[in-house]
């Protein structure tokens, strides 16, 4: 007679107390290994695969798909051995989002079928065994808690996030009608929510009611004008990582009194640099990891701009550490990983750095961690093909260099005018940190350095 074992939803750290299911990856009767994901989970900071930290028959799942659960709240039950011998599991302690994922990789296995040979993605990482035994299972295996019927398959349609498909799925668009926008013709959550808000727009259009002209013969009867109708429109709810973002941009207005400054600067002394330095052979550096030196050499000068302000003590703290948060738009909103100390990197180190955290941002894979605990922001908006902006600091930091794009302007070089390479440097600050000759200060300091960059050399 098997042991049936309650896997609950485990502490994913950082203070978050629920995720929502986004995909399950198993069903009622699979056979689970040790630490394979069961259940795809999105919280106000990432989405992660969470593994079971037992092996044996799923007998029931608890919540569909869009369900929102609380940390602590079951998942599944899983039947496992004999009641005599020990539970099988992983053993793995709980650290942020999980466990470290196992030597070997378990493989899958579906019951009455063999090995799929899938791995798990590479970066996910596991969760603890949160999981309670409960009495041996009798006779007849628990009901399970019914589960909606697959939807029928969707066709080879280019898209990537499950978030996506279930938006498409909730709101009945057929992915296999549309054109996807993003790269190699890949379906963004933008193409669903367009094509939405087109169906809204002719539904509208159909409801418009249809008014005959008034015949000549007959003075056309004036009619009170109908009440306006409310219309549903699409509702997308602010959570998860929208939610998030909602809620800190909010805070950050309401708690931090912010200025911005703003100055050009003639960038191409700098693209030189960069472009001598990747003919040199070896990893090519990013233009983002030279301007992260910048910033890092700039904030050793002016400290007052890596700190934030305790608003119960009273207190500004400056910080002798720089983790340096970039912002980074992504499918699922806009997050902002974070270089883990970036002062003590050079730049080959930040550009692998950055490489690394923008794909796991574009994954959908951050943890925590890694998007958590940033003392200063880089934001480069000419991603975007704009200028400048004046962008809300990430609260609870105390500053934000934007970047616009670099372009070719008329600019007076060595007392002529010629057509240089320009870009716009902004500074958003905490006006409780410091007063504007400080963060003029160090815009000018950015400025130069992006101008001359051996003024960087010099003060490295």
């Amino acid at each position: 007679m098997a042991q049936v074992l309650e896997f609950k939803l485990p502490d994913l750290g950082e203070g978050l107390t629920e995720a929502e299911i986004v995909r399950w990856l198993v069903k009622v009767g699979d056979v689970v290994a040790v630490d394979q994901p069961v259940v795809e989970v999105e919280t106000a900071k990432a989405m992660v695969e969470v593994p079971c930290p037992y092996g044996g028959v799923v007998t029931a799942r608890f919540g569909e798909e869009g369900t929102e659960l609380p940390v602590g709240a079951p998942l599944l039950t899983v039947a496992v051995g004999a009641p005599a011998a020990e539970p099988e599991g992983s053993g793995n302690v709980l650290v942020g989002y999980g466990t470290q994922a196992p030597a070997a990789r378990r493989r899958r296995v579906r019951a009455g079928t063999a090995a799929d040979g899938q791995p798990r993605r590479p970066g996910t990482a596991a969760a603890a065994p949160h999981a309670r035994v409960t009495a041996p299972a009798p006779a007849s295996p628990p009901e399970p808690v019914s589960t909606p019927a697959p939807a029928p398959a969707e066709g080879p349609v280019p898209v990537i996030s499950p978030l996506v498909r279930k938006l498409a799925r909730d709101n009945g668009v057929d992915l296999r009608q549309l054109a996807g926008s993003g790269p190699d013709g890949l379906i963004l959550r933008a193409d669903v929510e367009n094509a939405l808000r087109t169906a809204g727009e002719r539904t509208r259009a159909a409801r418009e009611p249809v008014v005959a002209a008034p015949v000549a013969a007959e003075p056309a009867v004036r009619t009170p004008a109908a009440a306006p109708r409310a219309e549903a429109g699409v509702r997308i709810p602010l959570k998860g990582v929208r939610g998030a973002v909602a809620d800190k941009l909010s805070r950050s207005r309401r708690e931090i009194p912010d200025a911005t400054c703003w100055v050009d600067a003639d960038a191409t002394e700098l693209m030189r640099a960069r472009t001598a330095m990747n003919a040199a052979g070896g990893p090519k550096i990013s233009l983002l990891a030279l301007l992260a030196r910048i910033c890092t050499a700039a904030l050793a000068r002016f400290p007052e701009l890596n700190s934030f302000v305790d608003t119960e003590a009273r207190e500004v703290v400056r910080l002798d550490h720089v983790h340096l948060g970039f912002a980074a738009q992504t499918e699922r909103g806009l997050v902002v990983p974070v270089v883990r100390d970036a002062h003590a990197r050079d730049a080959e180190s930040l550009t692998a750095e950055f490489a690394r955290l923008t794909e796991a941002a574009r994954a959908g894979t951050l943890t925590p961690g890694e998007l958590t605990g940033g003392t200063f922001t880089l934001n480069n908006y000419g991603v975007f093909g704009v200028d400048g902006s004046t962008p809300i600091i990430n609260h609870p930091e105390a500053a934000m260099l934007g970047v616009g794009r670099i372009v070719p302007k008329p600019w007076v070089h060595e007392g002529e005018l010629a057509v240089r390479q320009v870009v716009q440097l902004s500074l958003t600050f905490d006006h409780r940190v410091c007063d504007g000759g400080t963060a003029g200060g160090f815009l000018r300091y950015v400025a130069d350095c992006v101008e001359q960059p051996a003024v960087l050399l010099r003060t490295l």
